[in-house]
């Protein structure tokens, strides 16, 4: 029986919110963005970081805290990667899997984290010269349980 705690509702969203920005940050990604080197990590070793970050969170969630150090994959794998560590977070999540630690510390520690990394690869498409086009995110239409590529379109861009 899937859980109904707010708390780990309000999760959710969160999470199905990252994979809506996320994709907006990996979609159309020039062949080349993955290796920009004009802003500290390659966008490449950040996404695998927010990948991660995503395994940490449903260790954590777990009570098996891991943490792993990945080396960035081709960044086709590597955005399947950030996709597959959405689901599998969000399933925990939508189950009636006891958490192991409070949603407050799992969304101030890898969730916020993992939030702030794709705000980072946004700026970072922008350096590269391969913007995103910004979009009114209080009108979109972000679903708990929506974590993968397939996102709905924009509602309102700017």
């Amino acid at each position: 029986m899937a859980t109904t705690d707010p708390k780990r509702e309000l999760l959710r969203h969160t999470v199905a919110t990252l994979a809506y920005r996320g994709e907006k940050t990996v979609r159309d990604a020039p062949a080349e963005f993955a290796a920009f080197a004009g802003a500290g990590r390659t966008p490449a070793q950040i996404l695998a970081h927010v990948g991660d970050l995503l395994d940490w969170a449903l260790s954590i969630a777990r009570g098996k805290q891991q943490w792993h150090d990945s080396k960035p994959l081709p960044w086709e794998q590597e955005a399947a990667r950030f996709f597959g560590g959405l689901k599998r977070f969000d399933d925990y999540l939508a189950s009636a899997e006891p958490m192991q630690a409070s949603a407050e510390k799992l969304f101030q520690g890898p969730v916020a984290d993992a939030l702030t990394h794709v705000g980072q690869l946004a700026m970072v498409r922008r350096l590269a010269g391969a913007p995103i086009v910004g979009e009114n995110y209080f009108v979109a239409e972000i679903v708990a349980g929506r974590v993968g590529a397939e996102q709905a379109p924009p509602k309102q861009t700017f």
